[in-house]
């Protein structure tokens, strides 16, 4: 593992944590060379997931894509945050008996969660994944949000 501060590849891992709820751990680091320690995370890369669209087209799974839609909707969220979002759907997804997940299901996902999180972002994320037709339908959305 390279240094990010001072790019020596001599690290020692101080301290482990596995991350509940998600296949990742958590490696607290230390640089032999500088003396700096960082976090790095580490998880398994076994996502044969395939998504569906609406237009019924298929593509591979891709965990950056869909880290960046999270966090350009959900600017409040740390980079944290998103990650732990991503992890505990993907969770869920592979948890599933299907390899198949289609846009709808993950971006329902993605609203639960943003609602309790950053209802901005929920709404920012809403008007793509829903599509409002206009103003009365986006405005409507946004009374629900209040109401609760």
């Amino acid at each position: 593992m390279f240094c990010p501060y001072c790019a020596s590849n001599d690290t020692k891992v101080v301290d482990k944590r596995d991350l509940e709820d998600t296949n990742a751990s958590r490696r607290r680091r230390e640089c032999l060379k500088c003396n700096k320690r960082f976090t790095t995370y580490e998880r398994i890369e076994n996502v044969d997931l395939r998504v569906v669209k609406k237009d019924g087209s298929q593509e591979k799974y891709d965990r950056e894509k869909f880290k960046r839609g999270i966090s350009l909707a959900a600017q409040k969220l740390t980079p944290e945050e998103v990650e732990e979002m991503v992890d505990a759907i993907e969770m869920r997804l592979l948890n599933r008996k299907s390899t198949e997940v289609s846009t709808g299901d993950i971006g329902r996902m993605v609203l639960t969660r943003l609602k309790h999180k950053d209802p901005i972002g929920y709404m920012r994320f809403a008007s793509v994944f829903i599509g409002f037709k206009d103003l009365d339908e986006f405005k409507r959305e946004l009374d629900k949000i209040r109401s609760k």
